[in-house]
Parts: structure tokens; C-alpha cells; sequence
């Protein structure tokens, strides 16, 4: 398959290339803010200047933060602006953006996005992190859902009363119950959004929590346990009385079954534009362009460089098995 195969076949992934995002992702935020305007001012009518991009590896999400953000202002204006980029990988830089290698799920993770801000709380969060799908829908949902969960974990203590949330989800069976729960959470409207970007055929979409209650309305064990925790098995940190957990759920907002599972879908981005689904012809001249910026440290160089061990392992025993049998002849 030449190189510039994906370029016909994908039409934001080649834009992508020669606009200078790291992903194609990045006109997925574009087209959100478009919609809903998350950028552009906060729950109380002052600039947005706090913001946090969970799981934010290659950097596409934090390129859009900082040039809508950080890149408009004067010397002056943009030492008021704190984009942080947290992720569990190395990521190059980006001007305006401080970058921050933790688990999400972290109290110390939360600490030091927190030591960012000078002791304040984030405006607006958002979180374009998902799992390697499996192509079972049931299962990536599954765990997309959960990856949710943990950036609800650090939104518990960075998302100021009022804040907006914004997290990549897999829409199937349990969207319905996953929007009611997110609605316990934020007083102002919960949309699932899909960008004209993202792929007709992907189950992806984008939940737009507006108006954060507060950490007092989750639940005790989500607010006390992280991710590393779990994986090495201490799960004391996660046990809370029964009282604690009663006396969370009689605080929430009684809501009818309706208003739990109906939710709002609305299309981002123009829809007479291009489509994330169709190929587009490449004029004669084109020259297909290399990535912006290739991750620094991906998950699956170690499985690559595994596969290539075991190919040189298995050649050198042919090898070998072939001298042997040259040497009985």
C-alpha cells in the first residue's frame, strides 16, 4: 500500500499533516468548541485561562488548547493562561503547554496539576484517552467507560464547582446509563456530541458535561482509590462505612427514569464539509507528509521490538537446523 494511501482514504488525517496538528484528533476539539464554545468562556462569564488535558499523549488536543488559549494574547495576558497536559507518556513540547508524566487516578497526580494553578481548580477538563479497541464493542465500551471513571477519579479534586468536562466515550447498550450517571454529577446539560471528523462508522463520541456539582456528590470509593493502588492489590484505601456511602446517595437530586436515560445528541461541525468517511482524489502534484510529530515513547515499540527478538530467535534456530542437517547428509 503506497504512503499516500491514507492520505486519499482519510481527508482530516492528511489536513492533519498540513496544518500542523500531531493527530487528526485535533479538529475533533475544534469542532466541539465550535459547537458548544467550552473555550471560550467559563460557567461565570470570565475567559477560560485553566484548563487540563487528561491522557493527552501525542499532543493534538493540547495543540488546540494552546492556539485558541495561549497563542492569541500579549506577553502579558498569557502568564494568566495554564494549559496542563497530563499523560503517562513522554510527550514533545508544546508552547504554552506545561506537560506532567502521572496516573490520573493519582492523589499526587492531582496535587501537582493543582500546585499548577496556585492553589485554584480547573475551568474546563477534557480527556481524548482510549483504550486499544478489541473490535468487540461490548468490551471496548466496557472499558472506555471505566477510563472515564479515572478521569472523573482526578476531576474530583482539579474541576472547580461550575467546570465543564469533556471525555471521549464508545456509544452502545450502556450510553444511556452512562449519560445518567454523569447527569448526578454536573447541574447544567449532558450532550453525547459527534464531530463530523470522527468517523460515521466508529462508535466513538464525545460526552459535554457542563455545571461540575462538586467531589461531595461522588461516591466515597471513587475519590480514594487510584489505579496503582489497585493493580498492586491494597484496596484499603477504597473501603469506606456503609453510613458514608448511604448518606452519598441520599444527597443526589431525585430524577425521573426519562430524564436518566434520554439523552441530547448533537452533531458537531459542518456537515455539507468534508466526510470522515469518504476518499478524496489527490492532485497530480501532491506529496504526501510525514507525521507532525511521531510519539516519543509508544506502548507498542516494546511489543515491536519483542516480535523482532523472537524473529532473529526463530531464524537462527533454522539456521542451525538446517547445518545440522547438512552435516547428516
Amino acid at each position: 500500500m503506497g504512503k499516500s494511501s491514507r492520505d486519499k482514504r482519510d481527508i482530516f488525517y492528511r489536513l492533519a499533516k498540513e496544518e500542523g496538528w500531531r493527530a487528526r484528533s485535533a479538529f475533533k476539539l475544534i469542532h466541539i468548541d465550535n459547537e458548544f464554545n467550552i473555550l471560550g468562556k467559563s460557567h461565570n462569564g470570565e475567559p477560560v485561562t485553566r484548563v487540563v488535558d487528561l491522557c493527552a499523549a501525542p499532543g493534538s488536543w493540547s495543540q488546540v488548547l494552546s492556539k485558541r488559549l495561549w497563542e492569541p494574547l500579549s506577553e502579558e495576558k498569557r502568564k494568566k493562561v495554564k494549559i496542563v497536559a497530563v499523560d503517562l507518556q513522554a510527550m514533545a513540547p508544546i508552547p504554552g503547554v506545561i506537560q506532567l508524566q502521572g496516573d490520573i487516578t493519582s492523589r499526587e497526580t492531582a496535587d501537582r496539576v493543582i500546585s499548577q494553578f496556585d492553589g485554584s481548580k480547573a475551568q474546563l477538563v477534557v480527556c481524548d484517552g482510549a483504550p486499544d479497541v478489541t473490535g468487540l464493542h461490548d468490551l471496548d465500551e466496557y472499558v472506555q467507560s471505566h477510563l472515564v471513571l479515572a478521569a472523573l477519579t482526578i476531576c474530583a479534586r482539579i474541576l472547580e464547582v461550575g467546570g465543564t468536562f469533556v471525555a471521549k466515550v464508545f456509544r452502545g447498550r450502556e450510553a444511556g446509563l452512562l449519560g445518567a450517571q454523569l447527569r448526578c454529577l454536573f447541574s447544567g446539560p449532558v450532550l453525547f456530541a459527534k464531530p463530523s471528523s470522527s468517523r460515521n462508522s466508529s462508535l466513538e463520541a464525545f460526552v459535554v458535561c457542563q455545571g461540575f456539582r462538586g467531589d461531595t456528590l461522588l461516591p466515597p470509593s471513587l475519590t480514594s482509590v487510584s489505579t496503582a493502588q489497585l493493580a498492586s492489590g491494597d484496596s484499603t484505601a477504597a473501603e469506606e462505612p456503609a453510613e458514608s456511602l448511604m448518606g452519598w446517595l441520599a444527597g443526589l437530586d431525585e430524577m425521573s427514569s426519562e430524564q436518566r436515560l434520554i439523552l441530547p445528541f448533537v452533531a458537531c461541525g459542518d456537515l455539507s464539509g468534508y466526510d470522515a468517511d469518504a476518499c478524496y482524489e489527490l492532485d497530480e502534484d501532491y506529496v504526501s507528509l510525514d507525521p507532525v510529530q511521531p510519539p516519543i515513547d509508544p506502548a507498542y515499540l516494546e511489543v515491536c521490538r519483542k516480535a523482532r527478538s523472537k524473529a532473529v530467535h526463530d531464524e537462527a534456530a533454522t539456521i542451525t537446523e538446517l547445518m545440522e542437517a547438512t552435516k547428516l547428509s
